[in-house]
């Protein structure tokens, strides 16, 4: 018999969880052959999410709760339950039912097929708003054309993982994870089903522009030298215009004689190229910046507690 983990971070989730259990078990029934076990991981909440999870637990033996420190934020907290999990196949979902349960069925068949991963695709996303479902085709498009690890696009991070794949997940070094990256870059046989992603149950969503500009720069940078090099290639460009431009003014000024010095486009030329190098040493300190943090090996997360049923086989 195959046992499946289920890992979703929580982050202020406290009014979903009754919605989310309720659920889970409708949809965990419909899976024949399999044990389960639900590690939610509890991303330093400011409301009662660890209190109504510690609750929950009274009833469900198959419940993990893992508390971490303080808040890492969602990929560290997805990298926190996953390592945690123990089961045959892992699935992460988000707590927010935007990542319907229903699905799991269809997820484990595939994987008994022998499909060591299995995504779920967003066949709709109009439950989301018009700016994020824009900004996230044009991040899709820009990362994938920037880097050699293919993005699938509208695939997230709900998904069902062999052990195997899991295993390689876990053993991976760095600290700073843009999960997406890193499930795409793991490879293995994958297979796809397409869902209606749904609007979410409760609450509101804890990544607004500024953290989704984050995760952005932090995938495109983590997983792609292609800036650096384009601001090579922009770099080379600007200055064979110059070169061109400057032959021209010396072959101008001795066939006509001396001009008047033009001292507002000097003055434009000075700061835009100023600007121009502004930009490269921010793309350059951006991976400095990467690689300094990653020389001091923290870890991406750390856990306070793990709370197991007491009735728990994996205790």
């Amino acid at each position: 018999m195959n046992r499946i983990s289920i890992v979703i971070p929580c982050f202020n989730e406290a009014q979903a969880l009754d919605q989310l259990f309720d659920r889970l078990d409708q949809a965990l029934a419909a899976v024949e052959g399999a044990t389960f076990e639900i590690v939610c991981v509890n991303d330093g909440s400011r409301d009662n999410t660890l209190a109504r999870l510690l609750e929950c637990q009274q009833q469900r033996d198959e419940l993990v709760v893992v508390d971490l420190s303080r808040n890492f934020g969602k990929e560290s907290a997805l990298s926190a339950g996953i390592a945690a999990a123990t089961g045959d196949a892992v699935v992460p979902m988000d707590a927010d039912l935007q990542d319907p349960p229903e699905l799991l069925a269809q997820l484990v068949d595939l994987w008994r097929q022998g499909f060591e991963v299995v995504v779920a695709r967003r066949a709709d996303r109009s439950s989301d708003s018009w700016l994020k479902r824009v900004t996230a085709g044009a991040f899709y498009r820009a990362h994938n054309a920037m880097s050699d690890i293919q993005i699938p696009n509208n695939v997230g991070d709900f998904r069902l993982m062999d052990r195997a794949v899991v295993d390689v997940l876990n053993a991976l070094p760095e600290s700073r994870r843009f999960m997406k990256g890193l499930f795409a870059w793991v490879g293995f046989r994958t297979a796809a089903v397409d869902y209606v992603r749904e609007s979410r149950v409760a609450g509101t969503s804890s990544f607004n522009g500024w953290r989704l500009w984050n995760l952005a720069v932090e995938g495109i940078t983590g997983f792609s030298i292609t800036p650096l090099r384009i601001w090579s290639y922009l770099g080379l460009a600007v200055a064979a215009v110059s070169l061109a431009w400057g032959t021209w003014i010396l072959v101008r000024t001795l066939i006509f004689g001396h001009d008047i010095p033009g001292y507002a486009s000097l003055f434009v030329a000075v700061t835009f190229l100023g600007g121009l190098q502004l930009i490269g040493i921010g793309i350059v300190g951006e991976y400095v910046g990467r690689a300094y943090i990653e020389s001091k090996r923290r870890p991406p997360f750390v856990v306070r507690r793990v709370y197991r049923s007491p009735a728990s086989t994996t205790d």
